[in-house]
């Protein structure tokens, strides 16, 4: 039996789409190549690197529970269970971007699913807002979220991370963020901007979603991937 990985992130590029109330993305050439053989003085091998200014929370990432939750933990200091291990991925891209996610919609899809969610898993929800709406005009406005009563059940299933592929784990026109609401009363994260997930639906998993080990941070970007049974 063999063992393969399922890219389940987003490109980080210069222009690629932030939540608007984040930092853009630029990206600028620290030095050339020929710029790098001047300054060294070598004739046979010059250096090239580039300076990335991003936001915590831009592309493919992880939330620290500080971000919603003032007395939560900073991304550094949360364990590491939080962002891998046993994992499922739900189908839920009948709810349209008229109303929200709610617990029946969740009990539907897991049991559609043929798994059960279990003490500690990560759960990724397949909207298929990335499939129809990546790089459009609907990408950062129209697509589904959590309400209250769903947020609150895959959280009292024990779920410790809650995985979307969509801008956020909320309705877009939820301004109670009831998604993140529930994730700071649980202490529990959530991971956004995830793709691909069409590929590990309704399947178990082992998900690796690391963040960078930043002081005091709100997030990180990650390189979140599955490894699945081939």
């Amino acid at each position: 039996m063999g063992l393969k990985l399922i890219d389940l992130s987003q490109e980080i590029y210069q222009g690629m789409s932030v939540f608007p109330m984040h930092q853009k993305t630029f990206i600028m050439t620290n030095m050339t190549h020929e710029e790098n053989m001047r300054t060294t003085g070598s004739t046979k091998l010059g250096f090239s690197a580039r300076n990335l200014l991003i936001s915590e929370h831009g592309g493919t990432h992880c939330d620290a529970v500080w971000e919603y939750k003032p007395s939560g933990l900073t991304i550094d200091k949360m364990p590491l269970h939080y962002f891998w291990g046993s994992a499922i991925c739900i189908d839920v891209s009948h709810v349209p971007p008229t109303r929200y996610i709610e617990p029946e919609d969740l009990q539907k899809a897991v049991a559609k699913s043929g798994q059960t969610i279990q003490q500690g898993d990560i759960v990724l929800l397949y909207t298929g807002h990335y499939d129809h709406h990546f790089q459009t005009d609907k990408w950062q406005t129209t697509y589904t979220g959590l309400s209250y009563a769903g947020a609150k059940w895959l959280a009292e299933q024990g779920v410790v991370n809650i995985g979307v592929d969509a801008p956020a784990i909320d309705h877009p026109e939820d301004l109670d963020f009831s998604g993140h609401l529930v994730c700071g009363e649980y202490d529990i994260t959530n991971t956004e901007n995830l793709c691909n997930l069409d590929k590990v639906v309704n399947r178990r998993f082992l998900y690796f979603g690391l963040p960078l080990k930043i002081r005091d941070g709100s997030g990180s970007p990650i390189r979140a991937v599955a490894l699945v049974e081939e």
